[in-house]
């Protein structure tokens, strides 16, 4: 599909949209409760600390929804737009971390707990399970600092600590290149084909491995901590799950499998990969993970479900324009694909936004705050990240 010249916002979106398929392969029943704000921590609070890889680290959190309207720093998304000098600055999200391309937003999930605790936040854009474990144990360095069991032992020494939060599996699994396969296929010039039958079969084979991956890395954490001092039951391990990015195909703004996919939603895949990676991906990966945290006696955050009716490109969301600011009750949670070309980063794609990573923030806020047990956290539909529920996991 040719933009027309008359339309320069929609066709600098064709080209980066366009050039991510290229660049992508190389990147990387209880009542609803309700989290307790509170003000600054007391010096003296306990710490809780994130590890893992980019869905915790707060990767995209750059981001307040999805536009392709480029004034006004992209209709007021992008939070790292100075409107004075009309100039954007990623360290004002994501700090030093930017130069490694670890991504630690402002907002990432243990950023955003409405807890009164000490916030510690050592996960890495692109962290694999090698990335977390001690050295011994086959942790490497990863974009040039030490493993995060490493740094973790060292942080919390004589330290009081409430919890420890870990997301990992994902870039083990190859989630990444997986979904780039799936929009490769859409964008071919003479038509590609669904890639839901291969993937599903690969995701297979990889599970069993994901699963002893995890497990592996929160058995190092548990190490770590007590050569650290902290006894196993004086703080909570909890391993979270990962949140659709996508919705099933009977829930997309841009039916037809048309190129207002690409262009316009930033969601270029076919029906069939949309559910079979909402519906079947997602899922099977949280029960790996689950399956991992009972192996290791960690307790199970299922956030699975927790962006339901707010994916790239679901009904019931909306992109802004500049007269339409993004809210959290009406934005999109999560980064539809780009290339980095002009709007932030490649490796931004398909994951949680500001609003997205504040809904993580109050899951676990939920979690920490109830007793220790599995759960799965979801939004309220028609209200913002503040509003999460939390309730058993099935």
């Amino acid at each position: 599909m040719t933009p027309s010249p008359s339309s320069p916002s929609r066709y600098r979106r064709t080209l980066a949209a366009l050039a991510a398929t290229v660049c992508v392969a190389t990147a990387t029943g209880l009542a609803p409760a309700r989290a307790s704000v509170v003000e600054a921590p007391a010096a003296d609070a306990p710490w809780v600390v994130s590890l893992g890889d980019s869905f915790i680290s707060g990767e995209a959190g750059r981001w307040a929804g999805n536009s392709n309207e480029p004034a006004d720093g992209w209709s007021r998304t992008d939070r790292a737009h100075d409107a004075a000098t009309d100039e954007s600055d990623p360290h004002r999200v994501y700090g030093a971390s930017y130069d490694s391309g670890c991504n630690r937003s402002d907002v990432a999930e243990v950023q955003s707990l409405a807890l009164d605790v000490r916030k510690l936040n050592l996960a890495c854009s692109g962290a694999t399970s090698s990335a977390v474990k001690l050295p011994e144990h086959g942790g490497q360095p990863f974009k040039g600092e030490p493993s995060q069991a490493g740094q973790l032992q060292a942080a919390v020494n004589g330290q009081p600590l409430r919890a420890v939060v870990v997301s990992i599996g994902g870039n083990d699994l190859g989630f990444s290149d997986i979904i780039t396969d799936c929009t490769k296929e859409f964008v071919k010039p003479f038509g590609g084909s669904p890639c839901a039958p291969d993937a599903a079969k690969t995701v297979q084979e990889r599970l069993p491995g994901v699963r002893q991956a995890a497990a592996d890395t929160l058995a190092d954490v548990k190490a770590a901590l007590e050569r650290a001092g902290h006894a196993p039951g004086s703080y909570r391990l909890v391993l979270q799950s990962y949140p659709s990015p996508l919705p099933e195909a009977a829930r997309i703004r841009y039916p037809g499998e048309k190129y207002d996919r690409l262009t316009q939603g930033g969601c270029p895949f076919f029906d069939r990969d949309l559910t079979w990676a909402h519906d079947d991906l997602v899922p099977e990966i949280s029960a790996t993970l689950a399956g991992a945290a009972h192996d290791a006696g960690a307790e199970f955050l299922d956030l699975s479900r927790a962006f339901e009716g707010r994916e790239v490109c679901a009904t019931g969301t909306r992109q802004a324009d500049p007269g339409n600011p993004p809210t959290g009750e009406t934005a999109e949670w999560v980064r539809f694909v780009t290339s980095g070309v002009g709007q932030g980063q490649l490796q931004e794609s398909l994951h949680p936004d500001s609003f997205g990573q504040q809904a993580l923030g109050t899951c676990l806020s939920l979690q920490l705050e109830q007793d220790a047990a599995d759960h799965r956290c979801t939004n309220t539909p028609g209200k913002g990240p503040a509003d999460m529920a939390l309730a058993p996991r099935p």
